[in-house]
């Protein structure tokens, strides 16, 4: 009987410690991200065990070159995820043949715009509309990039073309100091910067209405994550929609706290900022991928003929098949006034 006794403990022992790796394990993925709140579904994922409830570690790796170099880095295989906007470069890859598909929107915008456009706080007399903006220099993140739509936009409300006005490309950190010392006239740039530059008494707001519901920055997956690895792929998105849905409605104090983490904005300021929208259902519209194609393609920074047919470049179904695991989302009715 004691013998028994000390072989059942022996297997008992071998299995616990067979198992152990396998709990230990996890899949990595290498996602490109910039510490802006444009990427706080992210940040939410991986601080509420979203994604390690998965089984999947975030590898979160800094892109010094900006957003548009995640496409590159993803192709060359030094990425496993992309985030970033449906800009010049995008296409350009993709035309070039850079296998990658487009899976899921990051973030839309609506009025009141998180990425505005804003003059210095001491020219609010001289700079009242973007129709006064022709002739100017206005200052985006990239030329091509997904934000040089919005100076598109907004100039159009002021009946002023982009051949009117010079486009310097600038890091959204050097804007507010750039406008103060006049070295530009407007410039689009992004929240939190926008509230923080407002607070200090550096930028005015000049208008954060020009846009309503338009998404120009996507998730991108290769041909790798798509097939080799498509369970961690079908698992990372419903990771990535179950912290969508946590950002739906204002930012509270504990979702501030995580953006502030990733970012280094106080989370009092990142309650008080224009919020950006995150899809909880992850539709990806395809009618803005092909206006923002269009658009690139009318400022010759395409360097094909034909325009592509945005269908094929777009991959729905691991938003399909997260959503038949974690259902659609749908939002909670609104309260009925009482009687």
């Amino acid at each position: 009987m004691r013998r028994l006794v000390m072989v059942f403990a022996a297997l008992a022992l071998l299995l616990t410690v067979a198992q152990v790796p396998a709990q230990a394990q996890s899949e990595k993925i290498r996602l490109g991200f910039l510490p802006v709140i444009t990427y706080a579904t992210f940040f939410v994922g991986i601080e509420r065990g979203y994604f390690a409830d998965e089984g999947i570690e975030i590898e979160l790796v800094p892109l010094p070159a900006g957003g548009g170099d995640s496409i590159v880095q993803l192709a060359a295989g030094n990425l496993d995820v992309a985030a970033t906007g449906a800009g010049a470069t995008l296409w350009n890859a993709i035309a070039l043949g850079f296998p990658v598909k487009i899976v899921a929107p990051l973030h839309t915008e609506r009025p009141p715009l998180a990425t505005p456009l804003v003059i210095s706080a001491k020219r609010v007399d001289e700079i009242k509309s973007a129709a006064d903006l022709r002739g100017k220099r206005i200052a985006i993140n990239n030329v091509g990039s997904a934000v040089e739509y919005w100076v598109y936009a907004a100039l159009q409300r002021g009946g002023v073309s982009m051949d009117e006005v010079t486009i310097v490309p600038m890091p959204f950190p050097q804007m507010a100091a750039a406008l103060d010392a006049e070295a530009i006239d407007a410039a689009v740039i992004t929240e939190p910067l926008a509230t923080l530059g407002r607070d200090q008494g550096l930028l005015a707001l000049l208008a954060d209405d020009f846009i309503d519901g338009i998404t120009v920055t996507y998730v991108f997956m290769g041909e790798a994550m798509l097939t080799e690895r498509r369970p961690v792929a079908e698992a990372f998105m419903r990771a990535y929609l179950r912290a969508a849905r946590d950002l739906q409605g204002e930012i509270d104090e504990s979702l501030a706290a995580i953006i502030e983490k990733y970012t280094n904005v106080p989370a009092p300021v990142i309650m008080r900022m224009n919020r950006q929208y995150y899809d909880p259902n992850g539709v990806i519209p395809i009618a803005d991928l092909e206006e923002v194609q269009r658009y690139f393609k009318s400022r010759g920074l395409l360097e094909y003929a034909e325009l592509l047919d945005v269908p094929s470049l777009v991959d729905t179904s691991l938003v399909d098949a997260a959503l038949k695991v974690i259902g659609e989302y749908q939002p909670e009715p609104a309260a009925t006034p009482a009687n």
